[in-house]
């Protein structure tokens, strides 16, 4: 336990300067035989949320720990949110309690006395932010970043001043996807974001190592979500586009009560999986008030180099046939190009980097759509 209180000690909180011992921040530390350690963590909602991280990191480096946990509670609560994940059967006994008072024997979840929900808060508006717009797909896999970095760029090229944040806290791969990879300067207490091929740009990939796996839950990400709203330099923008991870989850209830959404677009490919998924997906925004803009179809056919004609790899008419079902616009079929992945992978967008390609081209078209779409909403 002296190791694990010491490790502690060492790690600071960014806000106020006091390590989170001294503070007090960490509560009921507990230890299980086999090496697993649980502790609570208070996170004020001004806290930085990479103290999660950086706490679970000086408790792993210790030798002899197989496992931490941290669950993360509002000061203000009375009642831990688990921050790492559901606990498994080899927890399934009440862990020993700490040595010298440090801690005490913690329920298992399954016995924890169930509690009223919290109420679910009031989105914030930031009307510097413009028009914000979620990029959505209801799988992984079908090219939702790709869409939404060269989107972007494509309202950029078309004289808009835009943003966009990476809510994919799961898998951030914007920095890769735009070529930038650097830790984001603060000035006046705000952080500033990065920018590419004219967009403004925030990523948690900035913040965390590449190699860190992002084992967060619901208060976390909202916690995220809502830094990158409020936190950020923005400036003014037109539009703020959110690129959002693959389903209808915690990030996608997160960003529609931290803010009001003006639109989604939904993107999906061809073959009926696909567009199975992006069904859920548009219904959950349909649900939570969002409007759905309409549906991109990614991948839509790969054009035979020799003769000139499409090749549907992924079946055909998928993106249309969800269009039609849910009574939305299909914005635009994209068809495959390998120069879209070799951008993806270089921090060259095929918008940016090919603009006169078949592929950049429906991506322009789609961002013509989406901002007469948004200007017939606002009209």
């Amino acid at each position: 336990m002296e190791r694990i209180t010491g490790a502690l000690a060492a790690v600071r909180n960014p806000r106020t300067g006091a390590d989170v011992m001294a503070a007090e921040q960490v509560r009921d530390i507990a230890t299980s035989v086999d090496g697993k350690v649980r502790l609570t963590l208070l996170l004020a909602p001004e806290d930085d949320a990479t103290l999660v991280r950086d706490v679970r990191q000086a408790i792993e480096r210790l030798e002899g720990v197989a496992d931490v946990r941290v669950d993360v509670r509002d000061p203000a609560q009375s009642e831990p949110t688990p921050a790492r994940r559901a606990p498994n059967p080899a927890m399934s006994q009440p862990m020993a309690p700490a040595a010298g008072g440090m801690g005490r024997a913690l329920p298992v979840m399954e016995a924890a006395p169930q509690k009223a929900p919290p109420k679910v808060p009031e989105p914030v508006a930031y009307p510097h932010l413009g028009r914000v717009i979620a990029v959505s797909s209801g799988k992984g896999g079908v090219g939702k970043s790709t869409v939404a970095v060269n989107l972007a760029i494509a309202l950029a090229k078309a004289g808009k001043r835009v943003g966009i944040m990476d809510a994919d806290i799961y898998g951030p791969n914007l920095p890769l996807m735009l070529g930038v990879d650097a830790p984001p300067a603060v000035r006046d207490e705000k952080i500033i974001p990065l920018e590419a091929h004219g967009v403004k740009v925030i990523s948690l990939g900035f913040l965390i190592e590449k190699e860190q796996p992002a084992i967060w839950r619901g208060p976390i990400v909202m916690k995220i979500i809502t830094q990158f709203l409020r936190d950020v330099q923005w400036g003014e923008l037109d539009y703020f586009l959110v690129d959002m991870p693959p389903g209808t989850g915690d990030a996608q209830l997160s960003l529609v009560q931290a803010t009001p959404v003006h639109g989604a677009v939904i993107v999906t490919t061809p073959q009926q999986v696909a567009v199975g998924d992006a069904l859920r997906g548009v219904k959950m925004f349909e649900r939570t008030g969002v409007p759905v803009l309409g549906i991109v179809e990614n991948m839509s056919w790969f054009e035979n180099p020799e003769t000139g004609k499409p090749i549907a790899l992924f079946g055909s008419g998928g993106g249309e046939r969800l269009a039609t079902e849910c009574g939305l616009p299909l914005l635009g079929q994209i068809p495959i190009d390998p120069r879209i992945q070799e951008g993806g992978d270089t921090g060259r967008p095929i918008v940016a980097a090919e603009p006169e390609s078949r592929a950049a081209k429906a991506i322009e078209q789609v961002a013509q759509r989406v901002m007469e779409r948004m200007a017939a909403r606002q009209g």
